[in-house]
């Protein structure tokens, strides 16, 4: 499947995912002060890639923080956009961010990879650490597991037809060392209330020294239920 079905599944669902998903509901303890943590490091603009509805952005943006939400979905971008109309909110896809090089402080993608196959996974991060300055600060949640490929075939009262994957942490901590960036710290917890896997977060960070281990500026799209 291609980045068409991920984003007629959204465009499908993204009415319903607003009504049923809304503001930190779906974040236990520990995602939100991952959350938190992130917010307290940056210092300049942020991008929310894979915004959706946007509830992650305007939670940022309650903080202070300068931030953008970016979407694969034009579905879950209106949704988001009527929700939230102070806030910027643009279509666009994680592995070809129309951002320039260098040019945010933290990027945000909480569950944005799980629509990525273990494969398409080093452009992802490759174009994230693209889009971040030197000193910046990248978030990421994603389901917790071997790299293991399941069909999505109903979400949020639909019928719908998407791929997703369980990432494995040290895979993923594993790709954004050879991408440049510092793991700081990750956080692997348990399944809790309708979630029915582990869970993962990895806060990551660009060096402060441009030079320090970044790859080459060219350029080399993401949630479901937990």
């Amino acid at each position: 499947m291609t980045l068409d079905s991920t984003r007629a599944t959204y465009d499908t669902v993204a009415e319903d995912y607003a009504r049923i998903v809304t503001g930190l509901d779906a974040e236990g303890p520990l995602d939100r002060a991952m959350l938190a943590d992130f917010a307290d490091r940056v210092d300049g603009p942020v991008a929310d890639v894979g915004c959706g509805t946007g509830r992650l952005t305007a939670y940022l943006a309650g903080l202070g923080l300068d931030v953008i939400g970016i979407d694969l979905s034009p579905g879950m971008i209106a949704v988001a956009r009527r929700a939230y109309p102070a806030l910027r909110f643009d279509v666009g896809a994680m592995a070809a961010l129309d951002l320039p090089h260098a040019s945010v402080a933290g990027v945000l993608a909480w569950y944005s990879i799980i629509h990525t196959s273990p494969e398409g996974l080093p452009a992802v991060v490759a174009e994230l650490r693209r889009v971040l300055a030197p000193g910046g600060h990248l978030l990421l949640g994603f389901q917790a597991g071997a790299d293991e490929h399941r069909s999505m075939t109903h979400a949020y009262g639909h019928d719908v037809e998407c791929d997703a994957w369980l990432h494995s942490p040290d895979t993923v901590a594993a790709l954004l060392e050879s991408a440049g960036f510092v793991v700081d710290a990750r956080v692997v917890r348990e399944p809790v209330g309708r979630e029915r896997r582990p869970q993962a977060s990895l806060l990551a960070s660009v060096p402060d020294r441009a030079d320090a281990g970044a790859p080459s500026q060219g350029r080399p799209g993401s949630r479901t239920a937990r």
